[in-house]
């Protein structure tokens, strides 16, 4: 290989420059001596050797099986070293075959811990995440005129356009209209005027591989709006596009629809797991929705925990969620009262 045979050339240079006569020196009490530089060529030709053994098995088997070692040349102050080095990577060879013949699926053996325990902790760092991620709002709910967060429910504080794919609050489209723009109030193009002219609005964002807009002609598709008529697979196959592309909207449509079993075989795990993919980035109504399930299985306490994430966040259906906890006995008076003072914070702003 290229690295054996570039260590081999400046081991060679190395040993060349040291045969060449050089003047006395004193080393310590070695009075009279032609000072002998150590070569360090050997102590990278045998780091390659290690980092090359360690990356491939079937060199460190070779060295195993072999178990010859170099030996050491009188006066070569590194010649130990690569003897040790042989003689430790056939230590660690032996031991990675003994431990690839211990494990095996009909050998129960303590070297590989069982798969269930490395779940268990997988779940439990996934669980960590859940609650420790998606505290803030998404982007995609501030209006991208004045930046600030829309109202819950979005649909009834501001509008979509289809255009661009935009929210835009309903104070910057009134102040649009009262300066006497009528097109789109963020990027200025004339609003469709009947259902065909906003669908091809809506396909041509889709052949860019927009989320939003492939997320919304799957709400049409399911719904049947626009002359489309219902097709609920169509729909589901647009929003597993999107949710592939990012759209934490589509994540929350497909959490419904495999929680519920509507249109697809029921699966309430996978609809789950949409519903967390789109609350740990932000997504309100999933994390809602998480509190409101997590509370009909019985776990209590994590349906706290959802319900005060979303509760800061705005929303007012969380804030009710934990008021009835609080009732019932199963939240703490501090945690209501957490609840209520992020609630209206998020509000006021």
């Amino acid at each position: 290989p290229t690295w054996r045979r570039r260590a081999q050339q400046t081991h060679t240079a190395h040993a060349r420059r040291r045969s060449e006569p050089s003047p006395e020196k004193t080393h310590g009490q070695d009075f009279g001596k032609k000072a002998v530089e150590p070569c360090g060529c050997n102590i990278r030709y045998a780091r390659l050797c290690a980092v090359h053994a360690a990356t491939s098995t079937s060199t460190t088997h070779s060295i195993a099986a072999n178990a010859t070692f170099p030996q050491e040349e009188p006066g070569n102050r590194n010649g130990g070293l690569i003897t040790a080095v042989y003689r430790h990577l056939a230590a660690n060879a032996k031991g990675i075959r003994d431990g690839m013949e211990s494990v095996g699926p009909d050998n129960g053996s303590a070297r590989a811990p069982p798969r269930a325990e490395g779940d268990a902790a997988e779940a439990a760092r996934y669980s960590e995440r859940l609650l420790s991620e998606g505290h803030e709002r998404a982007e995609r709910d501030r209006c991208p005129i004045c930046f600030l967060f829309f109202g819950l429910p979005v649909n009834k504080h501001a509008k979509f356009n289809v255009c661009c794919m935009k929210h835009v609050c309903n104070g910057c489209c009134l102040a649009a209209q009262l300066r006497g723009l009528m097109d789109c109030p963020f990027c200025r193009t004339h609003l469709p005027s009947d259902d065909a002219s906003a669908l091809a609005m809506i396909q041509k964002r889709v052949g860019k591989r927009d989320a939003a807009a492939i997320n919304f002609l799957g709400d049409k598709y399911y719904n049947g709006e626009l002359g489309l008529a219902k097709d609920v697979p169509r729909a589901i196959e647009l929003w597993t596009e999107a949710a592939e592309l990012g759209s934490l909207d589509a994540h929350c449509h497909l959490g419904r629809m495999y929680y519920m079993g509507d249109g697809v075989a029921e699966d309430k795990l996978r609809g789950i797991r949409h519903w967390q993919e789109a609350a740990m980035k932000g997504d309100v109504v999933s994390r809602r929705v998480l509190g409101a399930t997590a509370y009909k299985n019985g776990n209590h306490q994590l349906a706290v925990q959802h319900f005060m994430i979303s509760a800061k966040m705005g929303c007012e259906q969380s804030l009710n969620g934990i008021k009835k906890l609080f009732k019932d006995g199963l939240a703490t008076k501090a945690q209501y009262a957490e609840a209520l003072l992020g609630y209206r914070d998020a509000v006021e702003e």
